[in-house]
């Protein structure tokens, strides 16, 4: 599991918006604006979704069975953070429920969505601005 040194911690908590980007079939760049939340007790970056946006579609295991991999971004002024890993689409409804609830903490309360679901990424590298090295 990944950790984020103090500085980082406070940044990913803080209320702005971040860059996803994923990889269509064709290996160009997808890069949407995205709202998530960190889960540092799992070293987990959650975004909120609908099961049909192309996000989650690029977020299916790959066809030998590989876990794609996916890029949050989030920049304000002088500091930015990159956090990287593989990623995944949950249906369960317990992640779906403790993702919206972090997300009304960070952001504000989510309108029930039954196409909603939640793109994990688990992060494995992590960069930043020299404002937060680790």
């Amino acid at each position: 599991m990944f950790r984020l040194n103090p500085e980082q911690l406070v940044f990913v908590t803080e209320r702005h918006l971040a860059t996803l980007t994923t990889l269509r079939p064709d290996g160009s760049p997808h890069v949407v604006p995205v709202a998530f939340t960190w889960d540092a007790e799992e070293g987990v970056a959650r975004i909120t979704t609908n099961r049909t946006s192309y996000k989650a579609r690029h977020a299916v295991p790959l066809p030998d069975g590989g876990a794609p991999r996916a890029a949050l971004c989030q920049v304000n002024g002088p500091r930015w953070i990159t956090l990287e890993g593989t990623i995944a689409v949950s249906e369960d409804e317990a992640e779906i429920a403790g993702a919206v609830a972090r997300y009304a903490r960070r952001y504000r309360p989510l309108e029930p969505n039954p196409e909603r679901v939640v793109l994990r990424i688990t992060v494995d590298r992590v960069m930043a601005s020299t404002y937060m090295a680790s």
